[in-house]
């Protein structure tokens, strides 16, 4: 059971962040993703609808053997019956009622135009559908919540049988009637008036389900729960269709940390940017770097004005210490930064600069002209730390120098494309010839350089290139365009960001590379020549 009944957090990821453009989750992803919101503590984990299609159905069933929850209720979502056929006749319900899933969530139309034009039935019998569903669910021993379809919009063109649906559902014993905002258009300051007329007007406990259409999801949602509602429904990270949902990440901190209101277990919200996160890999659409709470630009400073402040008291520019919802403060480099900012950035990458007033204005204004240049550091947290080495010691750490090099791509007569890199490095006073290819001139470089130093430095094997970004800058002056290359690599413990630019596309890519192999090498602990 959800850690108190007062209160219900229930998440339907599985069901409505599922219909999100571009989002299939495989039977395994959905087991997985239930894993991970048992682990967050929410109250209620809505797994999709049984019945209605092979997924969802085998979804169920692996459920019931494979998904032990330690903090959350799992719950089976369907439609009442279907018009003019009995509760006990029904095959969806049927499904529904041997799912296995202790709580059935139904939806219903509460909208009098969709019972016309939609279910094609009278008010009268979309009423006697949703009361018998309710109350055959009830009597086969299955806790029931009702989710009122265009409640809202219902509720404006018929306000009384809009109330109607929630006083049958409630009567007839589903034990939360959630208000659905299903086309997402409304603003908080009238959606909370509607929650608190209809609380009025009935003794029934109160839901609420947003969408994001107008960009007021969450806004809705804490305007419904002030107003009255003990039961938010949403999705991880926002997930679906059009807009997306409530995201219930923003609406759980919002409440533990700004209503003083634990939805969570103890200590829970801290695994917010884990969760958040892992989520998002098995889903495989990146995270917003500015979702509220959990994004990586949540709690980011770049103006050298605000890293002043924050040397003085975080608190002065961050609405919430970080590591409540398990992020942290990062420090941005860029062409508007200053000294506290440099300082800061610096005792993050734990690099100490004594205060120096002559050296933090040398990396300064190096920072400044580069980037006045086409460089960013902002991403590139690696090429930033080994420009600060560089100027404390007088010299940049080097491993190895790239001579030469020569890439060539060749379309070959069955049609094949050929890429091949030529790179002749000076690594301990010996001069390497070395050769790669590749399925392009990056990787093809990328291949030549590492077999080439592997000889002499085995840790590199360690190395992988995780990700490659290349974005074209605007000409300046009237000079051609700039090539700006941002490269991530991994070596199995930890991920760093190298950058590169120049007006050609590969020796821009060269320069992140070899920033990207020297910060490696000095993880593994190498000295530099």
């Amino acid at each position: 059971m959800p850690i108190s009944d007062a209160f219900h957090i229930y998440d339907t990821t599985l069901r409505d962040g599922a219909q999100q453009e571009g989002l299939n989750l495989s039977v395994h992803d959905k087991l997985t993703i239930a894993r991970h919101l048992d682990d967050l503590g929410v109250g209620f984990i809505e797994g999709g609808w049984p019945g209605a299609n092979p997924k969802d159905t085998e979804f169920f069933a692996r459920a019931k053997k494979e998904l032990v929850l330690k903090n959350a209720t799992f719950v089976a979502f369907g439609a009442t019956r279907r018009p003019n056929v009995a509760a006990g006749d029904d095959v969806l319900l049927g499904a529904l009622r041997d799912s296995g899933a202790p709580v059935v969530t139904l939806v219903a139309k509460a909208f009098d135009r969709h019972v016309d034009l939609a279910l094609r039935t009278s008010l009268n019998e979309n009423l006697a559908m949703i009361r018998d569903s309710v109350t055959h669910l009830v009597n086969e021993g299955q806790r029931v919540f009702l989710d009122a379809e265009h409640f809202f919009d219902g509720y404006r063109n018929n306000p009384a049988y809009a109330l109607e649906v929630v006083r049958v559902a409630s009567e007839a014993g589903a034990d939360v009637v959630a208000l659905c905002d299903t086309n997402g258009g409304m603003l908080p300051d009238e959606l909370s008036q509607v929650v608190h007329d209809v609380l009025a007007a009935s003794s029934a406990r109160l839901g609420i389900h947003c969408h994001n259409d107008t960009g007021c999801a969450v806004a809705n949602s804490m305007a419904a729960v002030a107003a009255g509602a003990t039961h938010v429904q949403g999705t991880l990270n926002g997930y679906g269709e059009r807009t997306g949902n409530a995201d219930l990440v923003t609406i759980i901190a919002n409440l533990e940390l700004k209503k003083n209101q634990r939805v969570l277990p103890k200590n829970a919200l801290q695994e917010a940017f884990r969760i958040s996160h892992a989520i998002a890999e098995v889903t495989n659409v990146s995270s917003s770097a500015r979702q509220p709470y959990v994004g990586f630009s949540a709690f980011a400073h770049k103006a050298g004005l605000h890293a002043s402040a924050i040397k003085v008291d975080p608190s002065l520019y961050q609405h919430e210490e970080p590591s409540t919802v398990g992020n942290d403060m990062r420090m941005l480099v860029s062409d508007m930064a200053g000294r506290a900012s440099i300082e800061l950035k610096s005792q993050e990458i734990g690099v100490d600069l004594g205060g120096d007033k002559a050296l933090i204005g040398r990396i300064i204004d190096r920072v400044k002209d580069m980037e006045s240049r086409g460089f960013t550091f902002e991403a590139a947290d690696a090429s930033f730390e080994l420009l600060v080495h560089e100027e404390i010691n007088g010299k940049r750490p080097s491993f190895f120098t790239i001579e030469h090099w020569l890439t060539t791509v060749e379309r070959a007569q069955d049609q094949s494309i050929v890429t091949k890199a030529e790179v002749t490095v000076v690594a301990v006073g010996k001069k390497i010839i070395c050769s790669g290819t590749g399925n392009g001139p990056v990787n093809a470089f990328d291949n030549a350089l590492r077999t080439g130093l592997a000889q002499l430095y085995p840790e590199l094997e360690v190395l992988e290139l995780t990700d490659y970004k290349v974005r074209i800058l605007e000409g300046r002056l009237g000079t051609g365009a700039i090539t700006r290359v941002l490269v991530e690599t991994s070596d199995g413990r930890g991920e760093w960001s190298t950058v590169g630019v120049h007006e050609n596309v590969i020796a821009a890519s060269a320069m992140a590379l070899e920033d990207a192999l020297t910060f490696g090498l000095l993880r593994q602990g190498r000295k530099p020549e």
